[in-house]
């Protein structure tokens, strides 16, 4: 805690702008995945899988490398035929929640010998934003140099995004960019949670001979014992919190929400530049799915940083409706209010003297 003088910071206050040249820059793995290695993935004795999943991945890693690997360099655009892969130039992490495929990819990017400029992490969400930012075209031509694209979260239940980033996929390989991506599963499947490999391959449609799957058995760690929400503070308690903590911003949450939907999701990541702690005031229920959909996409981005969030109103478990809870977006809202659970556990120092 530091006393200081400055007023805190205000999200509502900002609007970013955001040149696609920085999107680029920052489609690497996450500060809290900037030290996942294939060495501190710790398999399940009880779980063979797992290691198989490291010596897979790890093999898969040292094939990207060399100038005749995947994304030699932008000379490949004037072959007069992409170079013929091996094998299939894609791994899909198949596995339920928990087993640390999010860890094994980043991992992954970590482990490929090309410099971080030709190798892209990101989720589908931000790889649909660049695409938005910088037309497809000229997408295709900034990975299509690339030794590795890494997709985390492919989302499979908008089809109109699906079918434009298959697409850009199908360009990628030619091209010989390496994939790896791992994806939710389908609403309303039986066994939903678990393993999503035959929805993913059925839905990238033409692409599936180019991923290989790679199943991750393991245990559902993040749904045990999973403590509930926080209560929240009051709300001069969150303000004395925010005044007090140098980097802090604080803003009132309905106001927030407003802001948000005049900002492109892109652009949310820019919108924490520089904050140490979000304080919130009067959080309560989103009112409607639009706005649902944005939270999810700042939460995700205030969890990538490692931001607490010290809030007022009701706990972050009741932020969605039951008709939200269980709706086709259900697996998006259920990660967005296990993130900022996370987040407000780690604000709780903020409140002390």
């Amino acid at each position: 805690m530091t006393d200081v003088t400055e007023a805190p910071l205000s999200l509502c206050a900002r609007d970013p702008q955001v040149p696609a040249e920085r999107l680029v820059a920052e489609m690497v793995p996450p500060p809290r995945f900037r030290d996942a290695r294939f060495g501190t993935y710790i398999p399940d004795p009880a779980q063979p899988s797992q290691a198989e999943a490291v010596e897979v991945l790890s093999g898969f890693a040292a094939g990207l490398g060399g100038e005749g690997a995947a994304g030699g360099g932008k000379r490949r655009w004037f072959a007069r035929k992409p170079a013929a892969p091996a094998g299939p130039r894609g791994v899909y992490l198949d596995g339920g929640y928990g087993v640390g495929k999010t860890h094994l990819l980043a991992s992954l990017w970590h482990a490929t010998p090309a410099p971080p400029e030709r190798k892209a992490f990101g989720t589908f969400v931000e790889l649909t934003n660049l695409v938005g930012a910088l037309g497809f075209q000229q997408t295709v031509r900034t990975l299509g140099d690339h030794r590795l694209l890494c997709i985390d979260e492919f989302e499979l239940d908008d089809p109109g995004d699906t079918v434009l980033v298959s697409t850009l996929l199908g360009k990628l390989v030619d091209a010989g960019v390496g994939l790896a991506a791992t994806s939710n599963t389908l609403p309303g499947k039986l066994g939903e949670g678990r393993f999503a490999a035959q929805d993913f391959l059925r839905e990238i449609q033409g692409l599936s001979a180019q991923f290989r799957p790679l199943r991750i058995d393991g245990e559902d760690y993040r749904h045990r014992g999973l403590p509930e929400a926080p209560p929240p503070f009051a709300g001069e308690e969150v303000e004395r919190a925010a005044h007090r903590t140098a980097g802090a911003s604080l803003d009132a949450f309905p106001a927030l929400l407003e802001h948000l939907s005049r900002i492109h999701p892109s652009r949310y990541g820019a919108l924490t530049d520089g904050l140490r702690a979000v304080c919130l005031t009067d959080v309560r229920p989103v009112p409607d799915q639009s706005t649902a959909l944005r939270l999810v996409v700042l939460a995700d981005r205030l969890y990538d940083r490692e931001i607490p969030v010290l809030a007022s109103g009701v706990p972050f478990d009741q932020l969605f409706g039951e008709d939200m809870l269980k709706g086709g977006y259900r697996k998006k809202y259920f990660r967005a209010i296990s993130r900022l659970t996370a987040l407000a556990r780690d604000a709780g120092p903020l409140v002390e003297a």
